[in-house]
């Protein structure tokens, strides 16, 4: 065989290898790609060119570190700071955009990743390559980790120098029954914002609440709306504040929903607003 020759059989084969390795290499994307509707790319656009200060930070909650994403507003003063709680798809793009407009308001947020440690080879929420696994992941968490985790969060930016030491707490869908759920274990909350979330269904969880309650619910959402009633009459027995607003025509999520420019649904985008109107109203009080 001459010199040329064995090139071109080197050259071939190297081609005929790089070929079988591509339906591989390509199945392998579109599988960690099966994890990016969680995360939005336009929410990911939008919270990557904020100019506000972002940054991970590790907060230690015992032999635990919760990752939690972390954004401070551009103000003179010191600010009161909300730790948000994300939904059931776990920490995504739209979580920490919604971080970052809290900050825009002029309010610190701090949006912990309770799956943080929790994910395949200890990863978090990033590590997850596919939707059903984070659900069933968040549906197993532990309570008490659940509380001693978003407990270490607001100890910890509640010193912050930059915190006027205030910290109220906000969640959306699974994390919206957390934040009620969290009002019932923590004090010194000076408010909690319940996004279409469940309630709990103990009286002697709801006395312990110290703190406002303000929910928002979609009006096309059947599951969640049927606990209002039972959340009303135990806050309303126990002296409590709670203040639930149903936005009409809207669905599940909408908050998530009405910002998505895919979004074809008018009351979702009207319900996103006027919950966002209706948050920083709530805010400004404390």
């Amino acid at each position: 065989m001459t010199k040329s020759l064995m090139v071109v059989v080197v050259l071939l084969l190297a081609v005929s290898l790089v070929s079988a390795q591509e339906p591989a290499t390509q199945h392998s994307h579109m599988e960690s790609m099966s994890f990016a509707p969680l995360g939005q790319d336009w929410a990911k656009a939008r919270v990557d060119k904020s100019p506000r200060h972002q940054e991970w930070v590790k907060v230690k909650n015992g032999g635990r570190e919760v990752n939690s994403f972390l954004v401070y507003p551009e103000v003179k003063n010191k600010a009161l700071a909300v730790v948000v709680i994300h939904e059931i798809f776990g920490m995504t793009d739209w979580v920490r955009g919604v971080a970052d407009q809290l900050a825009e308001a002029g309010y610190i947020a701090i949006a912990p990743d309770l799956l943080s440690g929790m994910g395949p080879e200890g990863g978090g929420s990033s590590s997850f390559t596919d939707r059903s696994g984070v659900g069933q992941t968040i549906q197993k968490l532990p309570p008490d980790q659940i509380t001693t985790d978003l407990n270490a969060v607001a100890d910890y930016v509640s010193k912050l120098p930059a915190c006027n030491g205030k910290v109220a707490v906000a969640g959306f869908c699974w994390g919206g029954g957390q934040t009620f759920r969290f009002a019932t274990n923590r004090e010194k909350l000076a408010a909690a914002f319940v996004f279409y979330g469940t309630g709990p269904d103990s009286k002697d969880a709801i006395t312990r609440i110290k703190c406002p309650v303000y929910g928002f619910y979609g009006g096309n959402d059947a599951r969640v709306n049927a606990t209002i009633p039972k959340s009303q009459e135990l806050m309303k027995e126990s002296g409590k504040n709670y203040e639930p607003v149903t936005y009409e025509g809207a669905g599940h999520g909408f908050m998530r929903a009405g910002e998505d420019p895919s979004n074809t649904n008018d009351a979702n985008k009207k319900a996103h607003d006027e919950g966002w109107a209706r948050w920083k109203s709530a805010l400004k009080k404390l």
